[in-house]
């Protein structure tokens, strides 16, 4: 629901939002409606066209995700839109024109105020949904590929979830770079993941680390393992001399309880560990958020998007929807996201009467 009504010179709009109001199932979620303010100093209001469902949203409603804010808030971790309004020191010229933005909260309603330094332009023949797919997913896959473990044409890599937002994005961005790409699903996934150019691994089979060796008997150039736990040192083991294992999520441990730091801290020990080894191989813990107060981190995430969705508008990169659900019926989304049996993002979009 947006609607606008005038009192004097101030314009209010009432937007509806998704609030996750402590640690709830999915159908907990609640559906609000508020007034939203105007937008202050160097702020714009964002039209929301799409947004979607991350890992983070998923840890958020159980209060396991790293540094997440006290409940009640608002979820959404990206969005895409259009903006209508701005706040003062802002070019009036940037209302109609559309932006993603990553806003690590907030994104999950009909209308949200943004920081307009944050804008990253997207092209106008790119489909919304398809920016919004691609948008943390695709910085993500394109940094640890190309900045952190810097895989050279014609090397080999594994992916782990090769169906998932990241996985897919990834999986597609190296083999548009000439490397060989080794990637584990479910079985139902295996027929998409070899059209996007992967070699499947079943990644229920309890020998899975054995059939990737079997691919790849002298070792890899890369892996690339959002799960964590346990098994991180066999993606570890994976690795030839002059590897990099790059691990950017603890999806193993997603269920547990206790310090929902407690995983990611125990992640970075090992890395470090492994990285002091003299054996030639280097290990990685990806965030999205290091460097946040240099000066061109923004400017990193604008080039690196605007790599993707020029691939994206090329037909290079497909962006895998597995749905696009309306935001007032989000706990659906979530639901579907945590099913485990999707394959790509799925993606919230206005409901019918605002869209």
């Amino acid at each position: 629901m947006s609607t606008s009504t005038v009192t004097g010179s101030t314009v209010t709009s009432s937007v509806t939002e998704i609030v996750v109001p402590g640690v709830v199932e999915p159908e907990g979620l609640v559906v609000r409606t508020r007034e939203l303010p105007e937008p202050a100093a160097g702020q714009v209001v964002l039209r929301m066209e799409a947004t979607g469902v991350a890992f983070a949203e998923q840890q958020m409603r159980r209060g396991k995700y790293y540094d997440q804010p006290p409940f009640p808030f608002v979820l959404g971790y990206d969005v895409v839109g259009i903006v209508t309004a701005t706040g003062p020191g802002v070019d009036a010229g940037l209302v109609g024109q559309r932006f993603a933005a990553v806003t690590k909260t907030g994104a999950w309603a009909g209308r949200l105020l943004v920081d307009a330094a944050g804008l990253m332009p997207v092209p106008d023949g790119v489909d919304p949904a398809d920016a919004e797919t691609v948008l943390v997913n695709g910085i993500t896959a394109w940094q640890m590929l190309h900045r952190i473990a810097k895989v050279p044409t014609g090397a080999t890599i594994v992916v782990l979830g090769a169906n998932g937002g990241v996985g897919s994005t990834l999986v597609q961005l190296a083999r548009h770079a000439g490397i060989t790409v080794i990637g584990t699903a479910s079985p139902r996934h295996h027929t998409t993941v070899r059209t996007l150019g992967a070699t499947p691994v079943d990644y229920h089979d309890p020998h899975m680390y054995q059939r990737i060796t079997d691919l790849a008997p002298n070792g890899v150039d890369a892996v690339f393992d959002h799960v964590g736990g346990p098994a991180l040192e066999q993606s570890w083991q994976l690795l030839r001399k002059g590897g990099t294992l790059v691990s950017y999520g603890t999806a193993a441990t997603k269920n547990d309880t206790g310090n929902s730091r407690l995983p990611v801290l125990t992640s970075f020990a090992r890395l470090a560990t492994w990285n002091a080894l003299p054996n030639g191989r280097s290990a990685h813990f990806y965030n999205y958020w290091a460097g946040k107060r240099r000066t061109k981190w923004q400017a990193r995430l604008n080039e690196d998007l605007t790599q993707v969705l020029n691939l994206v508008a090329a037909g290079h990169l497909v962006p895998q929807i597995a749905a696009r659900i309306p935001l007032s019926d989000a706990a659906t989304a979530l639901t579907l996201a945590e099913s485990r049996t999707v394959l790509g993002k799925v993606i919230i979009v206005p409901d019918p009467h605002e869209a």
